[in-house]
């Protein structure tokens, strides 16, 4: 599997963001920078228009991130919600991908230890994780 069919790991709401930004770059600023390449090229000298080359810049960037963005879109799967006990604690996570992890939140990351171990396992099981302390089990109360 290459980078391209991988699965995107999101929250719900990280999908949301993902959806707007697309769709404010394939709508407003696709529109903006046609209208920036078109005012530049109204100067007719193409050698040397640093405007020209800018806005083709920019809208080479832009082509770029729409199909990145089309991509992670059509691969995203929305993180599951586990609750854990581990150590005598009942913890909540939401399995998400690494540009939105953020542990204080509860969003751990599919490729970090925990995120690793809890991934394609069922409510009632329980789980080894390798941590910097040595191995910790979890179990899983619910999923959903």
């Amino acid at each position: 599997m290459n980078n391209l069919e991988k699965p995107v790991y999101v929250s719900a709401d990280g999908l949301k963001k993902l959806q707007a930004e697309l769709e404010e770059l394939r709508t407003a600023k696709r529109t903006e920078v046609a209208e920036r390449i078109h005012a530049a090229m109204e100067f007719g000298d193409f050698t040397e228009n640093s405007e020209l080359e800018q806005a083709k810049n920019d809208q080479a960037f832009l082509e770029g991130r729409i199909m990145t963005l089309e991509q992670m879109i059509k691969n995203a799967e929305v993180g599951s919600h586990v609750t854990v006990e581990a150590e005598g604690r009942k913890e909540k996570y939401t399995i998400v991908g690494s540009a939105e992890a953020s542990p204080q939140e509860g969003k751990i990351s599919n490729e970090s230890p925990v995120g690793r171990a809890l991934q394609g396992h069922r409510a009632g099981e329980t789980v080894k994780v390798s941590i910097p302390a040595g191995t910790m089990e979890m179990k899983i109360l619910a999923v959903s």
